[in-house]
């Protein structure tokens, strides 16, 4: 007799989501096969609450669902586990109730499955914020924890937007290039930042908006070498410091990684490891690892 998911699958479309900070890209998958796209406002249980989830979900998610959704799988920053995850999972259950299984875990975990499939590697998340684990091809097996945005996150689009800000107000960059941050950003000025970094929610999202910049000027020899330093500084305190890490293929997921790819490619060979796949998001090599299982 067919186990219960089995009979999910064959009745059910499976919704599945990769959430950062700044945004939630959905993928659902119906009964045919047939694969929709969704995109949302970022769900971060660090930040955000259950009624805040549920509402991004009631206005921004539920109108454009099709059938009946049986299986969620939520893979979210801020979803370490199921204590952190609870505002999402709680969120979840409120709003499509006739789900039979809800997996929430971290975005990590969602990377390296979407990335590494079965096959032992590194994964590793280079967007609004950073994230790194050694994956055996069924667990996580060793991670390095990014101490986040305040702390650490280096590589990622806020850090490179902060680097870029804090340049740019110490008067660090070149001339030209200073004129041009400032005819696009009128309004950045010491006061306003400050506010921005301690006054106001997601000053993550806020300097990652700065990256669009960056990559608006890369060819500008001084943002290559922003980018750079970031991205080899990432390599040095997260990919190297796990064992044997030059025997792996080193893949990654999220919007500074593949937008800056060409640069992120150089930095990984001239230390030694081994490119693997980078894309933007993880949810075709998720959705493959949910139906196919």
């Amino acid at each position: 007799m067919p186990d219960k998911r089995t009979l999910i699958l064959k009745n059910t479309s499976i919704l599945i989501a990769d959430s950062g900070s700044t945004k939630t890209d959905w993928i659902l998958t119906d009964v045919q096969g047939s694969r929709t796209m969704l995109a949302s406002a970022g769900m971060n249980p660090f930040y955000q609450s259950t009624g805040d989830i549920v509402k991004i979900l009631e206005t921004e998610v539920l109108p454009r669902l099709t059938g009946e959704v049986g299986e969620i799988h939520f893979y979210g920053a801020g979803c370490a586990d199921a204590k952190s995850g609870k505002p999402v999972y709680d969120a979840l259950s409120e709003c499509i109730p006739a789900a039979e299984i809800i997996e929430v875990a971290s975005d990590m975990l969602g990377a390296a499955r979407g990335l590494c499939g079965h096959k032992p590697g590194l994964a590793c998340i280079l967007g609004t914020g950073a994230n790194n684990a050694l994956f055996d091809g069924v667990h996580i097996t060793h991670s390095i924890g990014s101490l986040g945005f305040f702390l650490g996150d280096e590589g990622s689009g806020s850090y490179l937007g902060k680097t870029l800000v804090v340049q740019y107000l110490q008067q660090e960059m070149p001339d030209e290039l200073y004129t041009q941050f400032a005819n696009t950003y009128p309004e950045v000025n010491r006061l306003a930042v400050l506010d921005k970094t301690y006054r106001q929610p997601f000053p993550n999202r806020y300097f990652a908006g700065f990256s669009r910049f960056i990559a608006s000027h890369i060819e500008h020899p001084f943002l290559q070498e922003l980018v750079t330093q970031a991205f080899t500084l990432f390599v040095k305190k997260y990919i190297k410091k796990h064992r044997d890490a030059a025997l792996y293929q080193v893949h990654f997921t999220g919007s500074v990684a593949f937008f800056y790819q060409d640069i992120l490619k150089r930095v990984l060979l001239e230390e030694g490891l081994i490119p693997g796949r980078i894309v933007k998001s993880p949810l075709e090599g998720l959705t493959d690892y949910h139906t196919m299982n």
